[in-house]
């Protein structure tokens, strides 16, 4: 972790460890898109590239009789969010406050964790990710209907799933105000939605900020895997005499091995 730089910066030990666990807290919260893939790794800050298992095409080789392809990679992105806390305040966890304020770390983790989740789901065309949704051959469902409607989308996106020969059992993706409007909704005969929507999926329901909509996927594994180099982790930046800067980082890569293994719901 020496890239990291924390040794430089006037953070004591102690400190290290209270920013630290008040990290791993709000992202093990925030990090939704990593309960529904296969994750692989942490493989270590020099792994900086994905194993596509393919080759390029032929090129010509300085020898009659002799060809030459390239191994094709994904480069892993290295994702890092910025963000500076006052060094009185950092102080003050020395003194015991049980009250410091890490209000910006809090937001730069959420901020990271929105970024993994949407290039999980949504994609990230400029590093070379393609996301679950834009990479399912089904057709979104819409929500329009209101929540008490939304077992019956659900229902329809796992028989799409049976259908295309695709087991579970399979968890919902939910971004935050689908989210809400979930855990809040009941059906007609006064059930939570919550619970029917479990009974139907026999997974999990995942608040997964960094997301628009809903996305039913297949959990029996091999579908969706996401690969990392260094996990998140909090480095230094800089400081002056007021503040100290710092920043969450993590390198990652994403790839689609099943692209029928999820239907998409998408908010009218």
């Amino acid at each position: 972790m020496s890239h990291l730089l924390r040794r430089h910066a006037p953070i004591p030990a102690e400190v290290w460890d209270l920013l630290d666990q008040e990290a791993k807290d709000r992202l093990t919260v925030a990090l939704g898109a990593r309960r529904l893939v296969d994750l692989e790794g942490p493989k270590g800050w020099e792994h900086s590239a994905t194993n596509l298992g393919r080759v390029g095409a032929v090129v010509a080789a300085p020898a009659d009789g002799v060809i030459a392809r390239s191994r094709s990679v994904l480069p892993l992105t290295e994702v890092r969010g910025d963000f500076s806390l006052q060094r009185e305040e950092l102080v003050n966890a020395t003194r015991g406050a049980v009250d410091v304020d890490l209000g910006p770390l809090d937001e730069a983790a959420h901020r990271v964790a929105s970024v993994e989740n949407a290039a999980v789901f949504a994609g990230w065309e400029a590093v070379g990710i393609i996301g679950i949704v834009p990479a399912s051959p089904h057709a979104p469902l819409r929500w329009s209907s209101g929540a008490a409607a939304y077992d019956d989308l659900v229902a329809t996106a796992v028989a799409t799933l049976k259908r295309a020969g695709v087991g579970g059992p399979y968890g919902l993706a939910l971004g935050p105000a689908e989210w809400a409007a979930i855990v809040e909704g009941s059906d007609s005969g006064g059930y939570p939605l919550v619970r029917r929507l479990g009974d139907i999926l026999g997974g999990p329901i995942e608040w997964v900020p960094g997301i628009e909509g809903g996305v039913v996927l297949s959990l029996r594994g091999g579908d969706y895997l996401l690969e990392l180099g260094e996990d998140l982790s909090l480095g230094y930046d800089s400081h002056d005499a007021e503040a100290i800067r710092l920043y969450l980082e993590e390198t990652l890569s994403f790839r689609v091995a099943t692209p029928e293994a999820a239907v998409a719901i998408q908010t009218a």
